[in-house]
């Protein structure tokens, strides 16, 4: 199974942050799924540290590809498709980064690892 992260869901499992539900935990853990990390989740988290909102992620800021290599996660580039799809989402919901993984999760038909329930209201299959 292919699973895509949420940006909050990746920093807490790095963390080892109980408010990540141990059924999502066992999902990312199982070696026989495929653990997708977005170039948006990339783009926030670099944002955010750079900008003080996330100091506790400096470090994941600072080399996430090898964060993701050491985790065995897979980077999902933006596509076209993907951008597309974000931009023209319906809803008044005005976070890029939520938006372009709600998009992604709807053109790889992946389920989002996420606590966000306003994501629901785009059709995707949200685990939590």
């Amino acid at each position: 199974m292919k699973l895509l992260l949420d940006t909050h869901a990746l920093l807490w499992w790095l963390d080892g942050d109980e408010r990540l539900p141990e059924p999502c935990r066992e999902l990312i853990w199982n070696e026989d799924n495929i653990v997708l990390v977005s170039a948006a989740s990339a783009w926030e988290i670099t944002t955010k540290a750079r900008l003080g909102k996330l100091p506790g992620a400096v470090a994941v800021a600072a080399d996430f590809r090898k964060c993701l290599a050491a985790q065995g996660f897979t980077p999902l580039a933006i596509s076209l498709d993907h951008a597309v799809r974000a931009g023209n989402l319906p809803g008044s919901h005005r976070d890029p980064f939520d938006r372009m993984l709600i998009a992604q999760s709807q053109a790889e038909g992946v389920p989002l690892i996420s606590n966000e329930t306003l994501f629901d209201q785009y059709g995707i299959r949200r685990i939590w």
